[in-house]
């Protein structure tokens, strides 16, 4: 394949897709809007699962260096109720089929696979057109551009490509998440520190919850989950942490304090996600030239699968691009009919099971769940 590929974006998705090209030879460039790899936070821990992001570290030959990143005793998770009672706790045997690494030194592995010159940093896309015969123009914000015959958007929720393909945009979920972190927890943090465990913790009700996950170094970062409209958080002055604590705490008035404490204690300002989906059954007419990957194609609430239903799109990409190096429209269409099923199926079981575990019932019929799976049913 002579074509060199263009993907926006150096998420997990996009730099699978670049390995696995790599590895078959074929030319990628990769343009990334963050001006290094270190300018801000790649997010906290991820459960690659055998299913699905292992399969893709395999096509990408890195699975010797993923293992080395594995924290061991991360899959051991307990659910609480607002009071810190522990309704159901399941260690860490080390049998678990989705070892937990950090994102951010799964992306570093991503990084140092790929030829040097690879990813052109502090390239933000503002634009893309069409310019016929399978061709399209990608306008930067500085106001350069380029032309490529084979455009991949992995570019996550707010896709640039995404228009060149579909009218869909992220709609809110009616959810927003604050992430907190807590370092030193042990030590500086123990009530917190023992309420969560060695692994992961979560304590949930219909509106309100906090999961919380032990990381590298002693460090507890959580995710303060609020059914809010976004009017609610927008009335938030992020920009004052000792404001913004507080009112995200009273939202959890009466909640146990060492629960809490993961909200008040942050030893880091509170950063606001709110939650945006695609639709379920997004997908598009095949337009010779182009593609999306990941959140891009099909951006769902947080069920565990993005990180590694985008690896794997990456990963089958590249495997399709090279198994047709003579057709890119055949390659980009078997692509594409995996993708959409798979990514259909997975938003569907993920939305059927958010209902079933995070419902009216929850925290009980969480504790269900997971007791039934663990009985085989």
């Amino acid at each position: 394949m002579t074509t060199d590929v263009t993907i926006i974006g150096a998420g997990l998705g996009g730099l699978t897709l670049a390995r696995v090209l790599h590895l078959h030879g074929i030319p990628a460039t990769v343009y990334e809007a963050e001006p290094s790899p270190a300018a801000r936070s790649q997010g906290g821990m991820l459960d690659i699962h055998d299913y699905n992001g292992q399969l893709a570290l395999q096509a990408a030959d890195l699975m010797d260096e993923f293992r080395s990143l594995i924290l061991e005793g991360r899959q051991a998770m307990r659910i609480l109720d607002r009071d810190g009672a522990v309704l159901f706790e399941e260690p860490d045997d080390g049998t678990g089929g989705r070892p937990e690494v950090q994102r951010g030194e799964l992306r570093q592995i991503l990084l140092d696979s790929l030829p040097a010159g690879t990813v052109r940093w502090g390239h933000k896309v503002s634009s893309t057109r069409a310019l016929g015969e399978g061709r399209h123009e990608v306008t930067f914000a500085d106001g350069s551009t380029l032309d490529t015959s084979l455009l991949v958007g992995a570019d996550g929720a707010w896709s640039r490509v995404r228009p060149l393909l579909s009218t869909a945009t992220p709609e809110y979920t009616g959810k927003s998440v604050i992430h907190t972190y807590l370092f030193d927890a042990d030590t500086r943090h123990p009530a917190a520190a023992k309420a969560v465990g060695g692994g992961s913790m979560l304590a949930p009700t219909p509106t309100r919850e906090i999961f919380a996950h032990r990381e590298r170094g002693d460090t507890l970062h959580a995710y303060v989950g609020l059914t809010e409209p976004q009017e609610w958080s927008a009335a938030i002055d992020f920009t004052d942490a000792v404001v913004a604590t507080a009112r995200i705490a009273q939202a959890f008035d009466g909640w146990a304090p060492e629960l809490t404490a993961l909200i008040t204690d942050t030893d880091t300002a509170p950063v606001l996600r709110p939650l945006y989906t695609l639709p379920i059954e997004h997908r598009w007419d095949r337009v010779p030239g182009v593609t999306l990957l990941g959140d891009a194609a099909h951006l769902t609430p947080p069920n565990g699968e993005g990180a590694n239903l985008a690896m794997l799109d990456g990963a089958e990409l590249g495997e399709a691009l090279a198994a047709h190096p003579d057709d890119i429209d055949a390659a980009l269409t078997a692509y594409e009919q995996a993708m959409f099923r798979r990514s259909a199926e997975a938003a569907v079981e993920g939305a059927e099971r958010e209902e079933r575990m995070f419902g009216e019932g929850t925290p009980h019929s969480l504790v269900d769940a997971f007791t039934a799976h663990e009985r085989g049913h």
